[in-house]
């Protein structure tokens, strides 16, 4: 007597199709993760009043490239890691040289290159040479002697007479600084990574 066996419907049909949902979820999941990370450190540096430049220095990559896998995965990182790292931790400041850090007044105005003026950028477009002024309480002073355009920048005084001539504060020179934390992205990770779970889980009944 000859037995044959047969399941319906197809129990390895089964299986392979709640594989191939279970993919499906997994990496719809991680892609909105990753997607809704992105977005959360976006406008937390743009809330902070960082600029949307800095904001689009937040980008997003998933994987597998192509296709769903059990193991997907979202990588959100920033292409200006020292600059986000540095609102992020609020880290404390100091002169490499281990003398003055020299933070630029208004009246300094701004670098060509980009970023703060030094002094010697600023002696070397002006013309005009700083005095160091050393104050016991608040910080010490580069000062020049000039005046003030209608900008509000120093420079030199084309009067003969010394008429509207002043003392003007180009640069605060102090021995550090402590950078005031402005972001908080390990508790934007932290509930990305915590909503997962119930994502993989809405994402599978879907399929």
């Amino acid at each position: 007597m000859k037995l044959k066996i047969a399941f319906d419907p197809d129990i390895v049909a089964l299986m392979q199709a709640e594989i191939a949902a279970g993919e499906k979820a997994v990496s719809a999941a991680m892609r909105e993760a990753g997607i809704s990370l992105k977005s959360a450190w976006r406008g937390q540096i743009t809330g902070a009043g960082l600029g949307t430049r800095l904001g689009n220095s937040i980008r997003l990559a998933s994987f597998p490239k192509s296709g769903d896998s059990l193991n997907a995965a979202a990588l959100v990182w920033s292409n200006a890691p020292v600059i986000i790292g540095a609102h992020d931790k609020g880290p404390l400041i100091r002169s490499k040289d281990g003398f003055w850090l020299a933070i630029p007044t208004p009246a300094a105005g701004k670098s060509t290159k980009g970023g703060r003026i030094t002094p010697g950028e600023w002696e070397r477009r002006t013309g005009l040479r700083l005095r160091f002024i050393y104050r016991r309480r608040g910080p010490s002073l580069l000062v020049a002697e000039g005046r003030l355009n209608s900008k509000g920048r120093a420079v030199a005084s084309k009067s003969k007479t010394g008429r509207g001539v002043a003392t003007v504060p180009i640069f605060l020179l102090v021995p550090q600084v402590k950078l005031r934390k402005r972001l908080d992205l390990a508790r934007d990770a932290e509930r990305a990574v915590d909503g997962v779970p119930g994502l993989i889980v809405a994402k599978w009944l879907q399929v």
